[in-house]
Parts: C-alpha cells; sequence; structure tokens
C-alpha cells in the first residue's frame, strides 16, 4: 500500500474526539500520520491519545516545552505531504486566511506550502456568517480543499449546517486530495474510467404509513467500497437504501432508495446505462408485507397476536440482473451467513451466475454490523481468492478492489 505523510490538525471544538478516529483510519489505510493541537484543543481530547494513535509526538506548542523541539512547527509541515484540519473552527479559518500565526496550528500553517483541507465545524450561524464565508472563499482561491460542514444535530443544541462530517468522509476526501492508490503498483489504473454500480445499506418495506420492516444493515461497507472506487478513478453509481452516511464525493450517481422494489427498479436503471461491474453490497429484505395499510394500524384492533403476510421481494441478482446483463458486466455478491459460511456463498455465487462472492459473518470475532472493524473472504467460481483480517470497513474496500483486480489480470495472462 502506498504511503503519504498527513499533518492532522485538531482546533478547539467539540468535533474534535471524531479526529481521534480520523487518526486512526488514516494510519490504517496506510497513511504516516502526525498531529498538532491547538492549546483549546488540548481542553477537549488530551495530546496522549493521539501520540498512541499515531505513534508520534504531538506538537502542542511553538517553545518545545512538551513533547516536540522549538523549530517543530518548520520540521512538521516540511514533512507533511498534506495538512488536515479537523475539526476547523470559525477561528482558525479566519487565522488562516489572513495569515495569522500565533500558535502551533496556524504557524504550521503558514509554513506549510502544500495541499490543505479543511473540515469546518461551528456553530450554523457562526458558518453562515458573511465573514466565514469570506475567509472560505480565500482559501478555496488559494487551492484549499474542503470536506463539508454537513447537517445535523449540533452541540448548541440546533439541528442545521456546521456539523463536521464523518473521519470516514475525511478520510475519502483525503484519497482525492493525495491521489494516493489504494491498490498496488502492479494493478495501479485498472479500476480508472470504469463505470460501478455499488447497492448498499437495508431496504425498509412498509406495513402502514409509520411502521416497516428492515434489518440491521449500515451500510458503511458499501459506501466505503464507493468511496474507494471513486478514489480509484472509477465512474461510480451509489444505489442507497436509508442510512445515515454521507455519500462520498466524486461519485457519478447517487440514487436513495427505501424499498426492495425501488432498489430493484434503479439497479435495472443503471445497468441498462452499459456499466462494467456491479456490487451488490445491500442487504435486501427478502420479503415484504402482502398488503399496505393506508392508515396507521391500531395496536387495540391487532389484538394479543399480530401475524403479518409476507410475499417474496424481487430476487435482484437472481431474477433482475440477468435480464439487463450484458456480457462484459462482471457481477460481485455479497453473502452474509451465520453457519457454513464459505459453503453457502460459493453455491450462492454459482446458483446465481456471479463472477465473485465477498462472504462475511457479522457474529463471527472481529466482525460485526456498524463502523467496527470486520472480515470478509473473497470468492469465486473456481474457489477462494482471499481472506482478509480483521479492519476497518474502509480499508477492507479498498483491499478488496485490489484483490479483484489482481485475479480479473491473472484470469486475462
Amino acid at each position: 500500500m502506498v504511503s503519504a505523510n498527513v499533518l492532522l490538525m485538531v482546533t478547539g471544538g467539540i468535533a474534535a474526539y471524531k479526529a481521534c478516529f480520523l487518526a486512526r483510519l488514516l494510519v490504517q489505510a496506510g497513511f504516516s500520520v502526525k498531529v498538532a493541537m491547538t492549546e483549546a484543543a488540548t481542553r477537549f481530547v488530551n495530546p496522549l491519545t493521539f501520540q498512541v494513535l499515531t505513534g508520534h509526538p504531538v506538537a502542542t506548542d511553538l517553545w518545545g516545552e512538551r513533547q516536540t523541539e522549538p523549530l517543530d512547527h518548520i520540521e512538521y509541515s516540511r514533512w507533511a505531504d498534506l495538512v488536515v484540519i479537523a475539526p476547523a473552527t470559525a477561528n482558525c479559518l479566519a487565522k488562516a486566511a489572513t495569515g495569522i500565526a500565533d500558535d502551533m496550528v496556524s504557524t504550521l500553517l503558514l509554513a506549510h506550502d502544500g495541499p490543505l483541507l479543511f473540515a469546518p465545524a461551528m456553530n450554523d450561524k457562526m458558518w453562515k456568517h458573511p465573514a466565514t464565508q469570506a475567509n472560505r472563499t480565500v482559501l478555496a482561491d488559494r487551492g484549499a480543499s474542503f470536506v463539508g460542514p454537513g447537517e445535523g444535530f449540533l452541540a448548541c443544541g440546533t439541528n442545521d449546517t456546521g456539523r463536521m462530517v464523518e473521519p470516514e468522509s475525511i478520510l475519502a476526501a483525503v484519497r482525492e486530495v493525495v491521489v494516493v492508490p489504494a491498490s498496488s503498483a502492479e494493478n495501479s489504473g485498472f479500476w480508472t474510467g470504469r463505470k460501478i454500480v455499488i447497492t448498499a445499506g437495508p431496504t425498509y418495506e412498509p406495513i402502514d404509513p409509520v411502521r416497516f420492516v428492515a434489518n440491521r444493515s449500515s451500510g458503511i461497507f458499501g459506501y466505503a467500497l464507493a468511496a474507494a472506487a471513486v478514489a480509484e478513478g472509477a465512474r461510480v453509481t451509489l444505489i442507497s437504501g436509508p442510512v445515515a452516511n454521507l455519500a462520498p464525493r466524486g461519485l457519478d450517481g447517487f440514487q436513495p432508495v427505501e424499498s426492495g422494489r425501488e432498489m430493484a427498479d434503479a439497479v435495472a436503471a443503471a445497468l441498462t446505462a452499459d456499466a462494467d461491474w456491479l456490487f451488490m453490497a445491500a442487504a435486501v429484505a427478502d420479503f415484504r408485507p402482502t398488503n399496505l395499510a393506508e392508515s396507521k394500524l391500531k395496536k387495540d384492533e391487532l389484538g394479543k397476536d399480530w401475524s403479518l403476510n409476507m410475499v417474496r421481494n424481487p430476487d435482484i441478482l437472481g431474477e433482475v440482473v440477468p435480464l439487463h446483463r450484458s456480457v462484459d458486466l462482471r457481477v460481485v455478491g455479497f453473502a452474509l451467513e451465520t453457519d457454513d459460511l464459505l459453503a453457502r456463498a460459493e453455491a450462492k455465487c454459482q446458483a446465481k451466475n456471479m463472477d465473485y462472492v465477498v462472504a462475511n459473518d457479522p457474529t463471527a470475532p472481529g466482525s460485526g454490523f456498524g463502523s467496527g472493524d470486520h472480515q470478509v473472504t473473497l470468492l469465486n467460481r473456481r474457489g477462494e481468492v482471499w481472506a482478509s483480517d480483521s479492519a476497518p470497513k474502509s480499508r477492507l474496500a479498498a483491499e478488496l478492489l485490489q484483490q479483484l483486480a489482481l485475479d480479473q489480470m491473472d484470469e486475462k495472462s
């Protein structure tokens, strides 16, 4: 995995705790990471936390009285291929735009002449203030990149724009700015220009206007796969069930859906646009309620026992894809099983005419739903191709693309 040096700057906002997760993701993605903090940031997170996560001393003062030496504001800036400021407060943006250098972070920003990536985080009114917007424009005009802010619940109690985007989205933006391929030199460029359709997340199958049947899929792996494919230069269309994740930057298309039938229609439409690869990472419900109630079902009317009649959803891999599949389309399915994992995955690969299947058991040690570590096994029609270690899903997604590219080149050689 190709490495690059990332200097993570943390300023004094409540979102500083998310920077810990970002540092971990960057390290696990193969980057060398050092951290610099403002005095205010140390009120939220102890510098020792970042030292443990990165393995490097944390720059916090200009005088060499703590972990670093007096001239480390110069050395750190020379070392970095990219500077990431997360969270970037309104104060930080103002200093960076006007060239003020009165603490470790602002001095490093002035001393660094390479790429800058800001992840703003502040109160919604502070973000929308003309002064902050003017500072953002100045920095963008100088070549700085921005990711976010997003919308959501803010520390001040409002629900608006100003929230720092999630670490996974910042990692995807880092890959875009640094242009570090997730694959090795041997298969670098394999994904460039390829048209990829990826499905992600669960489906919601409505019972009545307020209730639905769903599953525990978070969509994180599908979104990580989309971000990794974009970073590799692919043209990605993401079809997503209801999730809390932010869509990766750089997508060719994004199609939100809710039900399994909506997912099936969206996949059919996407495949008519001559896709090269289809990744079916979504956990589509196998069944849906037979009848949709027009109004909310009343508990008293349902009685003590409630039987819900269900009917099968369309089998997207088995029924929809064959109707729209081109000769050159490569299909990658996902098999989530809790017993006989590889045997069931291999049978699914054969039965649904997939080129590959990604087998995973969320109940196994080192695996799980949500944002934690996971592990997968990649199989083709001939058997096992690759078994991953337990790792963050962003790293697994990049490694999966690498293994698929290698296997395709082996097949053609």
